[in-house]
């Protein structure tokens, strides 16, 4: 694949691209905005005119934000053309499809353009979700198959996953990361499974989400809120479904649940299955998760009254985290005692309840193991910037006992919103659970951890990659998150990863991790 590597000529070789809808148009707009003769193919008469026209309306409005240059626009016009018939792609040296999920129609595209193509012209697919590997097993030559998957909009995405399927040559996967790379993309390599990276990974975004509203834990908006103004995710889980489209959402979920044989992990929700069917699939029709409808106003998340702040608050234990907070409740004006020497879990002492943070466990569990009362705490991703944290108290705490907690997290700046006692509150199971199904893919050679976080950050925007996330919260506290989830649900769903658990054992990270 030198063609595909060498950087002095790449940029005047043909790009092929076939599906002129939404991502194909976005693909050939990348490559020729790279400098790439690009040809781009539909099979319904008229649409790849059309999508170049509307590539030509959008590098216009460029021009007149002065974004772009009249010259440059004219100069990448003049490299795209519409093809009339797959015959034109004879001279591309790659080739992307991005046409409809359905792998016969995927194959048969391919078995059509190997006669077409030159030998070691490379045949790439931007699905989502298909096998590269069965995409390519009707190929004469399977090896020069590979996944170059983009995220919508693609000229504005930095993320390209790179799979490779089992007959995928190392220089052809080498070559199309290079590729990507020039593009401007940040290109992540691994090997192909189903959801690949990000759909894969980001399972649990959603799949928790719907657990703790099937089981009562707290409303659509209030887990939304939490996981935005706590966790520090662009969007909250329901709110991006219905960006997606329920129905979208839904097909990739059961789609990766059904190639991973029944997993659990991936269980599709029973709630977003009726949505799907009553045709509330989001903003595209005018209900999902919330209404749309003109005039609608979105509902609010929970959030407690006002409550009284204590005079005087003891932070045990907890080292560097201990700290963190005697320093965020002084600065609130409330007088701090610090215990620091006394090791162990963090524990905000008031004169008549504890506050801890998540564990797994249950705050009615902690509180009769203690014998004092227990109010449970939410993760956040930085617990100074956190406009927002779930407070979950025990069955034996009444509103009095609980009212002194939410008055110091209010103090401290935040909205407090009360959630049922449930393991793992919000953010922290939805981020354990994350890093959990990312360990996994690690230990199944799939990918990188290093590519796994940047796939996460570049292609769905989390605040940061899970692993990496894990490692700061600890990965001692993460599995300790995941083996009580398996314990109090006795489900296959909450197995840890082995990966993570050898990690713990062994005192490291997953940095280098095999």
């Amino acid at each position: 694949m030198d063609n595909l590597l060498s950087t002095g000529a790449a940029a005047q070789q043909t790009i092929g691209v076939i599906g002129a809808g939404t991502m194909g148009a976005g693909i050939a707009q990348v490559a020729a905005e790279a400098g790439h003769p690009v040809l781009l193919f539909d099979a319904r008469a008229g649409v790849a005119a059309t999508a170049v026209a509307g590539i030509l309306g959008r590098l216009d409005r460029a021009v007149e934000k002065s974004r772009l240059t009249a010259a440059a626009r004219a100069a990448i016009a003049a490299r795209l053309v519409a093809g009339g018939s797959l015959a034109e792609a004879a001279p591309a040296s790659l080739v992307v499809e991005a046409i409809l999920e359905d792998l016969a129609a995927k194959r048969q595209l391919f078995a059509e353009l190997e006669g077409i193509v030159a030998a070691e012209c490379v045949l790439a697919t931007n699905t989502s979700s298909l096998s590269v590997t069965a995409i390519a097993a009707g190929l004469a030559k399977p090896e020069r198959c590979v996944g170059m998957h983009f995220f919508n909009p693609a000229p504005v995405m930095a993320l390209v996953e790179v799979a490779s399927g089992l007959a995928t040559r190392p220089d052809v996967a080498e070559a199309v990361l290079a590729a990507a790379a020039r593009w401007g993309k940040k290109p992540v390599a691994l090997r192909t499974t189903p959801g690949f990276i990000v759909n894969r990974v980001a399972r649990p975004f959603y799949g928790e989400a719907f657990r703790l509203l099937e089981e009562g834990a707290a409303d659509i908006a209030t887990i939304d809120a939490l996981l935005r103004e706590a966790g520090g995710f662009p969007m909250g889980p329901f709110e991006l479904i219905d960006l997606i489209g329920n129905d979208v959402n839904f097909a990739v979920t059961t789609s990766i649940h059904q190639a991973c044989h029944g997993d659990p992990r991936y269980s599709p929700s029973q709630i977003q299955a009726e949505m799907v069917a009553a045709g509330r699939l989001g903003r595209k029709t005018g209900r999902g998760y919330y209404d749309y409808a003109p005039g609608a106003g979105k509902p609010l998340p929970a959030t407690a009254p006002a409550g009284p702040p204590p005079s005087r608050v003891t932070v045990v234990g907890g080292a560097a985290s201990g700290d963190d907070w005697a320093a965020l409740i002084a600065g609130a004006g409330i007088a701090v005692d610090r215990v620091s020497g006394a090791g162990g879990e963090l524990t905000l002492r008031l004169d008549h309840v504890d506050l801890v943070p998540t564990d797994g466990r249950l705050a009615t569990e902690r509180a009769a193991e203690s014998g004092r009362p227990v109010v449970l705490f939410d993760l956040a991703r930085d617990y100074r910037a956190a406009k927002r944290l779930a407070l979950a108290p025990a069955d034996q705490v009444g509103p009095q006992t609980v009212s002194p907690a939410v008055g110091l997290i209010q103090a401290c700046g935040k909205a407090v919103s009360i959630v049922d006692d449930t393991p793992g509150l919000v953010v922290m199971r939805n981020v354990a659970m994350i890093a959990n199904g990312a360990a996994d893919l690690v230990q199944r050679r799939i990918a990188t951890a290093a590519a796994i976080d940047s796939a996460m950050r570049d292609g769905a925007n989390y605040p940061a990659g899970p692993l990496a996330w894990a490692e700061a919260i600890g990965l001692p506290r993460i599995l300790a998150v995941i083996d009580n989830l398996a314990r109090f649900y006795g489900e296959d769903r909450y197995r840890a990863s082995p990966l993570l658990r050898r990690r713990v054992l062994a005192g490291s990270g997953f940095s280098g991790a095999s």
